[in-house]
């Protein structure tokens, strides 16, 4: 197990935790969750043996082996598999020390080492590193692509998988969401659900963090405590710990009010002398509760639009697409006033490259967009940089803006106006003269936000704008969405914003745009099914089997009892799936009702202890269910299979 005793951190002179006490157990999935800067990373680097602790006991089993994801951009010609199955360190020294044996002429460490690659796996790694690289969104014909040749977020998916790749009893994830589309993220949970080990995450994705843990540790002022339960079991618990700590305090106020007042009161008198001195030492010696002081938490709204055109933008038969390479056709679909559009896609289908085309960043390939009179557009690009200047500051960028603006309207803002705005942002004191290049993601972020809000548009186009950005933060934004008045776009792979924002869904797939007839989890499905198309589209592409020798040939009578032996036979096999998906179906329509029932009783008053119990339950019986429905498809599609090739 992890056990950490009354252990501090510092970075620097800063103190990041004061004498912390946890234990993790073997095999827990434990969320790690606080501010940006409360010191995540830096409890992640004492766990990773990069950082030691500066006061108290820290310790891990020393046979537990590590694995993690680097946060260096690969550099490095290896194809895309080679460079993941590098990251199973023990095959690589096995397969060093067979090499090794294999020059020396050492015949009996030749078969110890064959021995111990089987042991290891090696006879399936290649299949296991690719089957990674594909489930976290590339396609078959990149697998052996160099490393070089990908973009920035492919190679840290790369990395991911690099990652997984390593036999571990130890998995620490920081931030593995960020560069993935909802496609790699629902793949990305279904593999951590099944990892073995012990495994310790920092996201601030809730949905995600539901998916996958089971345990939470919040840092807050320098203290680390441990909640037992997912996210949402945290927020419960921690509200309801926060309303009992402020009845507490007010309790404790009012007793501290009556004593002073009784001492004030005698303490001059003589004959009450020695009671007023009694509830002096009362008071010195009550251990005082501290007041819940609520965070400042990071608030912002959407200015009100100058006019609202309807409809905001029509699509006339437009391809969309990179120079000669079109990759969306025919697309007719009309953008309203107030619409809340979700644009959902496995990767590379297509989704930024819409939003980029609507976004006037790439012009249409064919066809036509119409914009509405007065279209205003707010765009947040995936990659903030793509409309950051990193060598400029906020107050740079924020300036530039204003003498665009007046020289558009007229009208002139002064630089205190504009520094103003940026503290609504958190960019206060020097922070406004810091260069952007040197600005963390969260930070990047929110000056993208700001830039934006400040254009007053009445479309959105936010294309993954939550990267980088806290719980808190992610809070704020899906608020403000809700109470802006003009269009919002959005493509994201937090569910938690999808749900909380959209009203509708835009698919983007198989080389167009339709309207998605469902909610997030029907799209959830949706992509098992397709992965599941796409991997019986390789399989039927494969030769089929040689026909049957033409001199064998059979009468009628012949064929027609083959025939109905043949559908025999294939009832027979089927029967037992049949009755498998049938049992899967009523087993998920009981624990579908279990779950709205747990999700009721925790939305009344319950005691911590019963919180808990719910919790835990919730999370088993959402665990099941995932693993059911997978189950069913896999079922569906089989039988499908067989019918249809009558076999």
């Amino acid at each position: 197990m992890i056990t950490l005793r009354n252990v501090t951190l510092r970075r620097g002179a800063k103190v990041l935790l004061d004498g912390v006490s946890v234990t993790l157990n073997p095999g827990e999935k434990v969320g790690l969750v606080g501010r940006n800067g409360a010191g995540k990373s830096t409890l992640f680097a004492l766990f990773n043996g990069s950082l030691h602790e500066d006061a108290g006991e820290f310790s891990l089993p020393a046979q537990w082996r590590l694995a993690q994801v680097a946060q260096n951009m690969p550099e490095s010609d290896e194809p895309a598999t080679a460079f993941v199955l590098a990251g199973d360190t023990r095959l690589a020294s096995l397969r060093e020390a067979l090499a090794h044996a294999e020059a020396s002429g050492d015949g009996i460490g030749i078969a110890h080492a064959h021995s111990d690659l089987a042991d290891a796996g090696a006879h399936d790694a290649a299949p296991r590193a690719q089957a990674l690289i594909l489930g976290l969104g590339f396609r078959p014909d990149e697998l052996e692509r160099p490393v070089n040749s990908f973009s920035g977020g492919w190679r840290m998916r790369l990395q991911l998988a690099r990652a997984l790749m390593c036999p571990s009893d130890l998995l620490l994830l920081d931030e593995p969401t960020n560069h993935l589309d909802l496609d790699a993220l629902v793949w990305l949970e279904g593999w951590l659900q099944r990892y073995a080990g012990t495994m310790i995450v920092i996201s601030h994705d809730r949905e995600f963090l539901d998916a996958v843990t089971n345990v939470t540790l919040q840092i807050e002022n320098q203290q680390l405590a441990r909640y037992g339960g997912n996210y949402s079991a945290f927020e419960l618990l921690r509200a309801q710990q926060l309303e009992q700590q402020q009845a507490a305090y007010a309790r404790q106020q009012d007793k501290i009010a009556h004593l002073q007042k009784f001492i004030d009161r005698f303490k001059a008198k003589a004959t009450k002398a020695k009671q007023a001195q009694s509830r002096v030492k009362a008071l010195e010696r009550m251990e005082k509760i501290a007041p819940v002081l609520a965070s400042a938490e990071f608030t912002f709204e959407f200015r009100e639009p100058q006019n609202l055109p309807n409809p905001m933008l029509a699509i006339q038969g437009a391809s969309f697409g990179y120079g000669d390479q079109v990759i969306l056709r025919n697309v007719d679909r009309s953008v309203l006033a107030g619409q809340r559009i979700g644009i959902l896609g496995a990767n590379g289908q297509g989704k930024s490259t819409l939003v980029k085309t609507i976004a006037r960043t790439l012009p249409p390939l064919a066809g036509r967009i119409t914009e509405g009179k007065g279209l205003a557009i707010g765009y947040f690009a995936q990659q903030e940089l793509d409309v950051l200047r990193p060598q400029d500051t906020p107050l740079e960028h924020m300036v530039r803006l204003a003498r665009e603006h007046a020289a558009a309207t007229g009208q002139s803002d002064r630089e205190q106006d504009l520094r103003n705005y940026l503290g609504q942002f958190l960019f206060s004191g020097d922070m406004v003269q810091q260069v952007v290049g040197t600005m963390s993601g969260g930070e990047k972020a929110r000056l993208v936000l700001a830039m934006i809000v400040w254009q007053r548009p009445n479309l959105l186009l936010l294309d993954e704008p939550t990267n980088h950005l806290d719980l808190a933060t992610r809070e704020a934004l899906a608020m403000a969405l809700n109470e802006f008045e003009g269009t919002v776009m959005l493509v994201s792979h937090d569910r938690a914003l999808l749900r909380a924002v959209c009203d509708e869904f835009w698919l983007v797939g198989r080389g167009t745009v339709a309207p998605f007839d469902g909610d997030l989890d029907d799209y959830q499905r949706y992509l098992l099914e397709e992965a599941r198309r796409l991997r019986e589209q390789v399989a039927a592409a494969a030769p089929a089997a040689a026909p049957a020798a033409s001199g064998s040939r059979l009468t009628p009578q012949e064929q027609r009892r083959q025939q109905a032996q043949q559908r025999q036979e294939l009832a027979a096999r089927l029967k037992p799936l049949r009755k498998e998906r049938e049992q899967a179906e009523q087993r998920i329509a009981a624990l579908e009702s279990e779950k709205a029932q747990l999700e009721g009783r925790l939305a009344t008053v319950l005691t911590p202890a019963d919180i808990a119990e719910a919790g835990r339950r919730l999370k088993a019986v959402a665990d099941e269910l995932a693993r059911l429905e997978d189950r069913w498809l896999e079922l569906a599609g089989e039988i499908e299979a067989a019918e249809a090739t009558g076999g």
